[in-house]
């Protein structure tokens, strides 16, 4: 696939990204966006690498606490309180990204909606960029839907104005690459495109509503894991202008060695 929008500046590396058929997706990634992308994976693939290939190492391994973190275990902690919007998650729902399902999933009566960038999204380029594009919209409130091949009066489906289930996102996981955007011929993380992409367009709009960002992360291994995506997301409120801890996530507890 040919490789396009080239961003050049005297301090990052050369970032490209492929074309698609989506002319509204394509306006997302500005020079601003492609040099918020690119510092990301400058500052953060290189330690995404290791962690994987520590994985690697721990195959056939029997896992078990690590001795320098028997403090953290054995001592008594609590974590800030989390905003209002996030006490009631009594009923929670997950769907992929594409506009339709984004509308219905927030127009229905669960507290919470995951949009999910992995698991439920079959992740080729085009879906994940429509993906980003319908939250872009929903963020904004003004995402609607109409069936291309539809009646002309088939009335078009559009959020809720008073209510909507709260908005979490998750990326893909540590593991999974997007090859579509390459730093320096290599691919980016998939997990800093999805995080980084959604923040970039949408994280300060959901501070001043007091409705994020919050996010999902999956498959999370070890501690040095969530120590890298705690530095991941604190780069991104510093450089987004957010104060430190606006971003809230969940993890998820999906594998033997992250138990």
């Amino acid at each position: 696939m040919p490789l396009a929008q080239k961003q050049h500046t005297p301090e990052l590396p050369e970032l490209t990204v492929s074309p698609s058929s989506n002319p509204e997706a394509d306006r997302l990634f500005t020079a601003e966006c492609m040099a918020f992308l690119a510092t990301l994976q400058a500052r953060f693939g290189d330690a995404r690498d290791a962690l994987l290939r520590e994985r690697r190492l721990q195959k056939g391994k029997t896992p078990g606490f690590l001795e320098h973190t028997a403090s953290v275990r054995e001592t008594e902690w609590q974590a800030e309180a989390l905003p209002e919007c996030l006490q009631d998650r009594r009923v929670e729902i997950t769907g992929p990204v594409d506009a339709k399902t984004v509308i219905n999933a927030l127009n229905c009566e669960a507290q919470v909606f995951m949009a999910d960038f992995e698991d439920s999204t079959a992740p080729t380029w085009e879906n994940l960029l429509a993906g980003q594009v319908a939250l872009s919209h929903a963020v904004k409130g003004d995402l609607t839907w109409s069936p291309e091949n539809g009646p002309r009066e088939t009335p078009a489906y559009r959020l809720n104005p008073e209510h909507t289930a709260l908005l979490m996102v998750r990326p893909r996981g540590l593991h999974l690459p997007e090859r579509n955007v390459q730093l320096n011929g290599a691919p980016m993380s998939g997990l800093l495109f999805d995080l980084g992409m959604f923040a970039f367009h949408n994280a300060r709009t959901l501070a001043a509503k007091q409705r994020g960002p919050f996010f999902y992360i999956p498959k999370l291994q070890s501690y040095a894991e969530a120590e890298w995506i705690n530095a991941v997301l604190g780069h991104i409120e510093s450089t987004l202008g957010l104060f430190p801890g606006q971003i809230k996530v969940t993890v998820l507890i999906e594998t033997l060695p992250a138990a």
